[in-house]
């Protein structure tokens, strides 16, 4: 009973964290910290500063990266009152000063060194990148701001490939498998597994490790020589409309994408020259709007494209959706993480191609229709 005893104590003090902080400058009395949990759900905490001095304890079984925030002045990550930092089963300590956290010093945890390590390396360019992010944070104008934001594409690149040899370099590495949670969206499948492959056992069985798991599970359900899933929701009309009732008649192109998308909305023109070219020989197209919250906008913005000649649905999200819920979400069931995103499916029911989205490119599909359905 003994042994039982202590080896009960010793795992739960293994899982026991402290973060003991000194912060200065500030004018408030709480400090608070946020973070996930891998068992599902949030722990949000907050500490009284006492004479400068602050401390947090808790339990988790894995690094996780929470957020560290005091009175804050927006609701911005870019909030200078807030910043993240890896916790880990372990004492750790932190200095901050008030409007400056990003600059906090830790102690005490491998993950948050190698986040560290990794930021250094990208910050000559983030500092090259600044003055167009000025640019696009002042912009009011939306279509503007999207404009201005496409210039973000050749910064991103270079500290993609970073990260990636900095992936390459830490298999074992929390860091590496947070960080690849950004990545998903940008990746087709073989790139992912291959990359899943290359971690050791205990980052593939994180918390992060099968949330990336689940994510290829889905993007491989969205993809080429997968059953399409079948999904059945009220049209922009209130009528039914189930993806079943396509079957053995016409190929569907499901065309994920919302009303306050710029390249979606983009699109559109060369979406509608396509429909009405190959509608006849058997072409329908589905739009699926995340607009959920937006019905208004949705439905404008049907009208202002005119692309009203085909079927519109919504995505199906809810917010405050339980688990049974989510799985009714359309965009989810097609592991969709970027818009726009085409998913163009078969007499049969099965998925041919993949658009944007972890897919090919407009070219691609431009071609692929060509194929099928004749013409160039």
């Amino acid at each position: 009973m003994l042994m039982m005893a202590c080896l009960v104590g010793h795992a739960q003090q293994k899982d026991n964290f402290t973060l003991s902080g000194k912060i200065k400058k500030q004018n408030y009395d709480l400090i608070y910290l946020r973070y996930n949990i891998p068992s599902g759900g949030f722990v949000l905490d907050s500490t009284k500063i006492v004479n400068g001095n602050f401390q947090f304890k808790g339990k988790i079984s894995e690094p996780v990266v929470a957020a560290l925030y005091g009175k804050m002045t927006s609701r911005s990550m870019d909030d200078p009152n807030y910043t993240s930092v890896f916790l880990e089963p372990a004492a750790m300590s932190i200095d901050v000063t008030a409007g400056d956290f990003k600059n906090a010093i830790v102690k005490g945890s491998r993950s948050q060194t190698e986040q560290e390590t990794l930021d250094r390396l990208k910050a000559p360019i983030r500092k090259e990148m600044e003055p167009v992010l000025e640019l696009y944070r002042n912009e009011k104008d939306h279509e503007k701001a999207a404009e201005i934001r496409e210039q973000f594409e050749p910064f991103n690149e270079r500290m993609d490939k970073i990260d990636y040899a900095f992936f390459a370099a830490h298999p074992d590495s929390y860091v590496s498998v947070y960080m690849m949670r950004f990545k998903v969206a940008k990746l087709g499948i073989a790139e992912l597994k291959k990359i899943r492959s290359s971690w050791t056992e205990r980052i593939r069985e994180s918390s992060y490790g099968k949330y990336i798991g689940e994510e290829i599970r889905k993007l491989e359900s969205g993809s080429p020589g997968s059953k399409a899933a079948l999904f059945s929701a009220k049209d922009i009309n209130g009528e039914q409309l189930s993806l079943s009732d396509f079957k053995g008649k016409k190929y569907v192109m499901l065309d994920f994408w919302a009303s306050w998308c710029v390249p979606c909305r983009k699109g559109n023109p060369h979406l509608i020259s396509l429909y009405k070219k190959y509608k006849d020989n058997g072409l329908e197209i589905i739009g699926v709007a995340n607009d959920d919250s937006a019905v208004a906008a949705w439905k404008k913005a049907v009208e202002d494209d005119k692309i009203g000649i085909w079927r519109h649905v919504l995505s199906g999200y809810k917010r405050e959706a339980s688990e049974s819920e989510k799985a009714n979400y359309i965009n989810e069931r097609y592991g969709i993480h970027t818009l726009p995103t085409k998913i163009l499916i078969d007499k049969d029911g099965v998925i041919v191609g993949r658009y944007g989205g972890g897919g090919e490119d407009d070219a691609a599909m431009d071609k692929k229709l060509a194929e099928i359905f004749g013409g160039t």
